[in-house]
């Protein structure tokens, strides 16, 4: 019993040893998905996203270390060690869940359809059938849209957002399909963009689009997931978050 009990210790101090020894934590960032996450002129990457991370790390008393990937390189370059955590509005899904863990989320938005203003579309599969539909590629969007209506439409996949919607504005596409802030703001509100609109409704289905945005974690890492939890936690009391999300937008995007 006594030998149980040393060893239950030996094994709390440990994990709180491990705990302790974050010093410098690598984050995965993609830097082409605004607001959350853009590239300057200089090369810097800004956004919602990065500041969020730097919130956390200044919470978590560490030193933060933003590492840029493309969107459909970041589960493996997590795998691999490139980095220690993707902070790039990644969906928490179960499909992902298999793979990684991931913290509780810090914002949640649905997605939705864009469509050329006087165009008229009706979302079924019979008035989709034969519509071009862009979507950026291995996201939550990809899947819904393959799943729901792959065998009506015609899906191109882009490596960024803003790819698509080149193709868009060249008449290439018939239809957009991702979340609302980053086709808002990244789209809707830019130059040409006012010859466009969402229409139908939100989609939020849990099945694609998961629980909420979170941070990824390595699964052996669940150490470092309890210091982000506890940060996020800390930054949505002490008003941090507040005061960061008021800078990009003008409604709660954390949901309930």
């Amino acid at each position: 019993m006594k030998k149980i009990l040393m060893m239950a210790v030996v094994l709390t101090l440990s994990a709180t040893a491990a705990a302790k020894e974050w010093k410098t934590i690598r984050i995965g960032v993609e830097g082409a998905y605004p607001p959350f996450s853009y590239t300057t002129e200089s090369g810097e990457v800004k956004g919602f996203d990065i500041e969020i991370a730097n919130a956390l790390c200044q919470s978590m008393k560490v030193k933060c270390k933003m590492v840029p990937q493309d969107w459909d390189g970041m589960i493996p370059a997590l795998l691999s060690r490139k980095f220690d955590a993707i902070i790039a509005s990644m969906s928490i899904t179960e499909e992902r869940k298999q793979k990684v863990d991931f913290t509780d989320k810090y914002y949640h938005t649905p997605v939705r359809f864009v469509r050329k203003k006087g165009v008229n579309i009706v979302i079924s599969p019979e008035g989709l059938k034969g519509k071009v539909v862009g979507v950026q590629r291995s996201t939550t969007s990809d899947r819904y849209l393959t799943d729901v209506y792959g065998q009506a439409v015609t899906i191109k996949r882009y490596s960024t957002q803003d790819e698509a919607y080149l193709d868009m504005k060249a008449g290439r596409l018939d239809l957009l399909l991702g979340d609302i802030i980053p086709l808002s703001d990244g789209f809707l509100k830019k130059d040409g963009g006012d010859s466009y609109e969402f229409f139908g409704p939100t989609i939020s289905d849990q099945k694609w689009f998961g629980e909420g945005i979170g941070i990824a974690i390595r699964k052996q890492n669940k150490d470092l997931k309890d210091l982000f939890n506890k940060a996020i936690k800390q930054i949505r009391a002490d008003g941090t978050y507040d005061k960061i999300q008021k800078r990009y937008f003008d409604f709660d995007i954390y949901g309930q």
